[in-house]
């Protein structure tokens, strides 16, 4: 999308383009008409002629009238070039993500561009570890309903918290590398505090995640309930069983012995 000088220029450059060729029109109407007419003396073709010129005329007029009117407009200021990037960074994001594959492409540049710009750095290692428990409870969050669910927005936010102590801990420490002697004793303590408070929240959130999947695992097992229905049915089965047995061992046995008669 143009900004707002870029737009500016183009319509003023399309009320310039119409207004010539409205010019150019109501000119050679106007010229025809004024030829026309006293060549045959004045008739209906000769009113038409008349009326597309001075229409033509006018509507020339009033482009003119529009061309000036939006010249004596302030022209946009031009943008800063941080700005232009920002901007088209933006809707190459967004063009991106409109694709079937995009939001999972767009995920792993940013990961990998954190993971860049830790590289070196004693954060790296739990960055790593995050990352991983943070895909790991990715794919069983849309398990996690019921009493779970909330665990997953503070999930969210743990994860958030901590990348952001990372970075905190990865800038400290490269403030570190470059520190006159004096100031570094208390910034390699602050380092050290940062660095214990990171491995302390990351093992945490993987503790979380393991916890997550033992929820996911007990809750993917079905409960054995019986089914009064089926039930029944068993129960028909077995009685009709017996009863076939019954009849097949009277069918060995023969005709039963009839008392003589008188």
């Amino acid at each position: 999308m143009a900004d707002e000088r870029t737009r500016h220029f183009r319509r003023l450059g399309r009320l310039r383009r119409s207004a010539r060729r409205w010019s150019v029109l109501a000119g050679g109407l106007t010229g025809t008409a004024a030829v026309l007419t006293p060549y045959a003396g004045l008739g209906l073709p000769d009113a038409a002629w008349a009326g597309a010129a001075g229409s033509a005329v006018a509507l020339a007029a009033w482009r003119w009238i529009d061309l000036r009117a939006f010249a004596a407009r302030p022209v946009p200021p031009a943008l800063d070039p941080a700005e232009v990037a920002a901007r088209s960074r933006a809707r190459l994001v967004a063009a991106v993500e409109r694709l079937p594959v995009g939001p999972g492409v767009l995920a792993e540049a940013r990961r990998f561009r954190s993971r860049f710009a830790l590289r070196g750095t004693s954060a790296a290692e739990s960055w790593a570890r995050l990352d991983r428990a943070a895909l790991a409870l990715a794919g069983i969050a849309p398990r996690l309903t019921g009493l779970a669910e909330p665990a997953v927005s503070e999930a969210a936010a743990a994860d958030r918290s901590l990348r952001d102590l990372a970075d905190r801990t990865a800038g400290v420490e490269r403030a570190l590398r470059l520190a006159p002697a004096e100031a570094r004793p208390r910034l390699a303590e602050a380092h050290r505090a940062l660095r214990d408070q990171l491995v302390d929240g990351v093992t945490a959130y993987e503790g979380l995640v393991a916890a997550a999947a033992g929820y996911v695992a007990e809750d993917a097992q079905p409960e054995v309930v019986a089914d009064p229905a089926a039930a029944r049915l068993m129960e028909a089965t077995d009685l009709l069983h017996g009863v076939a047995a019954a009849l097949a061992e009277l069918r060995t046995v023969g005709e039963p012995l009839r008392t003589p008669t008188r």
